[in-house]
């Protein structure tokens, strides 16, 4: 399967004999701290590195974080030394005691993670487990778990905030330049990474001009149907401003409207039922 550019491989084999420009090897017996990572150059028609990931503290003990820091480092080390391609066995969980199927869905999250999310010079991922039964588990946990992140979570629902920021006059609106069309509170999607304060910050500046303060979270609302595009579960802020608004990213227009005058306009989303709970937190309701 491929996550972005980069191909996925589950495959049984030794792990010595794969072609791939850095192998890893998990170890508790390198001078580096639990969950870091080093390589080493090699002169191999094979592989040109070997990078050592460790992936146990002394005793031969493990845990979660180890194992996910383990793994991270070693993809990083791949991309500041821009290879592309890198093959990982899996732990040796008959050892330390940690479950074989744990290791494979954490191996498979920091896998996901660096090639959707982290702009990696890695063409090719690949898992080889010399067992059988260590294959057949990470063969079946790996792609079905993978496959269900990628399709069936990408269906959302999608994270988004909206802003009520409050001026002298009244409230900020803008007026679509997209479909759903209508007058709507500031507001847009999540990045990853990004909080839902940074995000309201960020989504009021770009929609605005206006650097808000006071920002309070006022409700959440999750309706399937409240965005007639896809399920969105919105979380409404209110805010403080100054200064004068202007139109931006998809506004075709801006203003400052009363709260009595706002059901005179035609609002898109579930944006009345917003302000009729934003009147009711004001009337202390």
């Amino acid at each position: 399967m491929k996550i972005n550019n980069t191909e996925l491989v589950v495959a049984k084999g030794n792990i010595a004999c794969v072609r791939a420009d850095a192998v890893v090897s998990f170890v508790d017996n390198k001078p580096v701290k639990s969950g870091s990572a080093i390589c080493d150059k090699v002169r191999n028609p094979h592989i040109k590195y070997i990078i050592y990931a460790a992936a146990m503290k002394k005793g031969l003990n493990t845990d979660e974080v180890i194992i996910r820091s383990a793994v991270n480092n070693s993809l990083q080390l791949a991309k500041r030394l821009r290879l592309k391609s890198i093959a990982f066995p899996a732990l040796s969980c008959s050892r330390n005691g940690f479950p074989v199927k744990a290791t494979a869905k954490i191996m498979a999250q920091e896998v996901l993670r660096h090639a959707k999310y982290d702009k990696s010079s890695l063409k090719k991922i690949s898992f080889v487990l010399y067992d059988k039964p260590t294959y057949d588990i990470f063969n079946k946990i790996v792609v079905s778990y993978l496959e269900y992140i990628q399709y069936k979570l990408s269906q959302g629902p999608f994270i988004t905030v909206d802003i009520i920021i409050k001026l002298k006059n009244g409230v900020v609106l803008i007026e679509r330049s997209n479909p759903p069309f209508g007058w709507a509170i500031p507001g847009g999607f999540v990045d990853y990474g990004e909080t839902l304060e940074h995000c309201a910050r960020r989504e009021a500046k770009e929609e605005t001009g206006l650097d808000i303060y006071d920002l309070k979270q006022m409700h959440t609302y999750s309706q399937p149907r409240r965005d007639p595009r896809f399920h969105t579960v919105t979380t409404v802020f209110t805010a403080k401003a100054k200064g004068r608004p202007r139109a931006g990213d998809d506004a075709q227009n801006i203003k400052v409207v009363a709260l009595k005058d706002i059901s005179k306009l035609k609002l898109a989303f579930d944006h009345n039922d917003v302000f009729k709970d934003y009147k009711k937190l004001r009337r202390g309701e």
